[in-house]
């Protein structure tokens, strides 16, 4: 099987990235009671629910080889190609993977083949741009709009789905791009942006990352964004879609 980012990028994954409980929390709800579930692009497994069985399909061998010797086992595959049957999981599930496919049609349409009551995905709206931190990097933006599918496109592919807001917690456990908004001295820090694989993408960070820290020394970045630190949550785009087979 040919390599994925992560192969190249997800050797320090699992110490950057976790699950936060409140967007575990929607999951397990999104899940229902559905007692068996395929988690389609599934990483280290963060989000796996553990009081029913999964299995774990995953590209990167190297993503393999983080997950915890107690995560729910494993297959090496592709959401393009699935390696079991139709109808054979209650539930399908992907979380913020999407955007790693080569072809986002098929692999929803993948999705909906094996799973026989539900499909529940997490994802990034890209019509929601207003975030402080494509101040200091546009190219993320221009990445992200680029690569992450509409909402429009995922119903077109899916059907009828519900859709809902997952406002991001200032406390977020979970260090994706959006994780840090409220804590800005963060995206400073090399080891916490080489778990965002979008900054794997852009031609350099250095500027950006310099005139953050300027903007945070000098008081800038606060004189914007003072309003944010009354906030405990945020909608950043991050959007829970429901799709009842």
């Amino acid at each position: 099987m040919e390599s994925t980012i992560y192969d190249h990028i997800g050797t320090t994954y699992e110490a950057n990235r976790g699950s936060d409980p409140a967007i575990s929390s929607e999951i397990a709800r999104s899940l229902g009671v559905s007692e068996s579930v395929i988690n389609v692009g599934a990483g280290t497994g963060s989000y796996e629910p553990v009081d029913r069985f999964v299995l774990a399909v995953e590209p990167s061998i190297e993503m393999i080889k983080q997950r915890d010797d107690r995560a729910a086992p494993v297959v090496q595959g592709r959401a393009e190609a699935l390696p079991v049957a139709s109808r054979s999981f209650d539930a399908a599930l992907a979380v913020l993977t999407l955007h790693h496919w080569s072809d986002v049609t098929t692999g929803l349409t993948e999705l909906a083949r094996v799973a026989q009551d539900r499909v529940v995905v997490l994802t990034w709206d890209p019509s929601v741009t207003s975030f402080w931190l494509y101040d200091y990097f546009p190219e993320i933006l221009e990445i992200d709009v680029s690569i992450f599918p509409s909402i429009t496109d995922i119903e077109r592919s899916l059907g009828n789905v519900e859709t809902a807001t997952i406002p991001i917690g200032h406390a977020c456990a979970d260090g994706f791009l959006g994780a840090y908004w409220r804590r800005p001295e963060q995206y400073l820090d090399p080891k916490i942006r080489s778990g965002m694989s979008t900054f794997s993408k852009i031609s350099g960070t250095a500027s950006g990352v310099r005139q953050l820290e300027s903007d945070l020394n000098g008081g800038t970045w606060l004189r914007k964004h003072r309003h944010l630190l009354r906030e405990e949550t945020l909608d950043l785009g991050y959007r829970l879609l429901v799709c009842e087979i």
